[in-house]
C-alpha cells in the first residue's frame, strides 16, 4: 500500500522538468524535511546532490541594466488567474488547470515569458500530514465562525504545496534629516481647588518641553529586508508569516520544486525595491531619533539615497488551500517551515449577537445589584 504523502504528492505535479526513479523510473516528488527525493510508486528516497554553490547576492543597478538581454533569466508559459491575481505556471502542454492558489478553473491564453531565474529556495520541511492537523487545529479554536465551518472548510479544502516569490534586498540607506529635539523641565504652577468645602490654594508640578533646531545623517545597514513578489498572497500582515530562517536558503535547484506548485512573481525587482525601502523607512526613523536625543524628537524632513544594494529572488514554501462558505471564497496559508497559519474566515452572527446580549444582561444585574445598595 501506497504511503498517503505519496498519493498527495502524486496529485501535485511540478511545473518544472521531472526526476526519474533510481529504481522503478517513475516520478519523483521532494520529500519535506529531507534532502532527498522520494518516489511516488516504490517510495525509494533519492538523495539530492550536494549543491555545488553558494547563495550570493546580485548587484541590484547591473541586474536592472541587463534584465532585457543578459540577465539569469527562465522562459515560463504562465497566465494571470482573473481570480485571486496569482501568476500560474504551467507545464509543458498543459492550456488548462484549476488556480493551486483559489481553486478557480483557468485556461492558458498567454505566451511564455522571460523571468529572472531564482537564486535561492527555501525547501519544505512541513509535510501536508503536517498541515492538515495545523489546519483542523486551527479550524477548532474559531470560537466565533459557524458551527458548521469546521466540517465545510475541511471537506471542500484542498491542500496545495506551494512555493511564492520573494525578493529580499541589502543596502546601506545614508539619510539627511531635519527634526526638531524636545527636552523636558518642570515648572510650579498655582491652582485654586475645593478642601472640605473650602476654596484652597495649592501647587503641582507641571512638566513642560522646550523645543530645539536639529539636523545630521544616518547610516542604516540593511540585511535580507523580505518582500513578497506576488500580490497573490493574502498577508494582510508580511510579518503574520514570519520567521522563515532565511539563513537555511538552498541554492536554486529544480529538484526541491518536483511534486510542488509554483508561482512567478508579478511585482518586478525594482517595485519590490520600493516596497523594501517601506518597509526600512520605521528603522530609519527610529535612527533619526536616537541621534537627535532629548526626552522627545520630530522628523520634519528626511532624505535618504541607498548604495550597494544586493537582492534575492528567493522562493518560500507554503501550503495553501482555498475553500468556499455561502458562496465566498476564502483562502488559507500555512508557512512550509514552522506550520504558522494565517487565514481568512467567516463569522457567525449568531454567536456574535449570542455573546453581546449575555454582556449586556451581566451588566444589567451588575446595575440592577449596585441600584439596590
Amino acid at each position: 500500500m501506497s504511503d498517503p504523502e505519496s498519493i498527495d504528492s502524486v496529485s501535485l505535479p511540478g511545473v518544472h522538468r521531472t526526476f526519474p526513479c533510481s529504481q522503478c523510473g517513475a516520478d519523483l516528488a521532494y520529500s519535506p524535511g529531507e534532502s532527498a527525493l522520494k518516489c511516488t510508486h516504490c517510495g525509494t528516497l533519492n538523495a539530492i546532490p550536494a549543491p555545488q554553490t553558494v547563495v550570493e547576492e546580485a548587484d541590484y543597478i547591473a541586474a536592472l541594466d541587463d534584465l532585457e538581454h543578459n540577465a539569469d533569466t527562465i522562459e515560463r508559459l504562465e497566465v494571470r488567474c482573473d481570480s485571486c491575481g496569482a501568476n500560474v505556471e504551467f507545464p509543458d502542454n498543459v492550456t488548462s488547470r484549476q488556480c493551486p492558489f483559489c481553486g478557480s478553473p483557468i485556461v492558458a491564453s498567454a505566451v511564455s515569458k522571460k523571468r529572472l531565474k531564482p537564486t535561492a529556495v527555501l525547501p519544505f520541511s512541513i509535510t501536508r500530514r503536517a498541515a492538515i492537523e495545523c489546519y483542523r487545529t486551527w479550524l477548532k479554536s474559531r470560537w466565533f465562525a459557524p458551527t458548521k465551518l469546521a466540517r465545510e472548510a475541511f471537506l471542500d479544502g484542498a491542500f496545495v504545496g506551494a512555493y511564492m516569490p520573494f525578493w529580499t534586498y541589502d543596502c546601506v540607506a545614508t539619510t539627511d534629516y531635519i527634526g526638531q529635539r524636545g527636552e523636558d523641565y518642570w515648572v510650579t504652577e498655582s491652582y485654586t481647588t475645593t478642601v472640605n468645602g473650602k476654596l484652597v490654594s495649592q501647587t503641582r508640578q507641571v512638566r513642560k518641553t522646550r523645543w530645539y533646531p536639529a539636523s545630521g545623517t544616518v547610516v542604516d545597514n540593511f540585511d535580507d529586508v523580505l518582500i513578497p513578489a506576488s500580490t497573490s498572497l493574502p498577508l494582510n500582515n508580511q510579518a503574520d508569516a514570519e520567521p522563515w530562517g532565511l539563513k537555511e536558503l538552498a541554492p536554486y535547484d529544480d529538484a526541491y520544486l518536483a511534486g510542488f506548485r509554483c508561482e512567478s512573481y508579478s511585482i518586478d525587482l525594482q517595485s519590490g525595491f520600493e516596497g523594501a525601502k517601506q518597509r526600512m523607512r520605521p528603522t530609519i526613523e527610529s535612527t533619526i531619533c536616537a541621534d537627535i536625543g532629548g526626552d522627545h524628537q520630530r522628523i520634519l524632513s528626511m532624505r535618504s539615497s541607498y548604495d550597494r544594494i544586493t537582492f534575492k529572488h528567493i522562493l518560500l514554501p507554503m501550503w495553501v488551500s482555498a475553500y468556499r462558505f455561502n458562496r465566498k471564497l476564502f483562502r488559507v496559508l500555512i508557512n512550509g517551515r514552522t506550520g504558522e497559519l494565517i487565514g481568512d474566515r467567516p463569522y457567525s452572527r449568531w454567536k456574535i449577537g449570542s455573546l453581546i446580549a449575555i454582556l449586556l444582561i451581566i451588566v444589567g444585574i451588575i446595575v440592577l445589584i449596585a441600584s439596590q445598595r
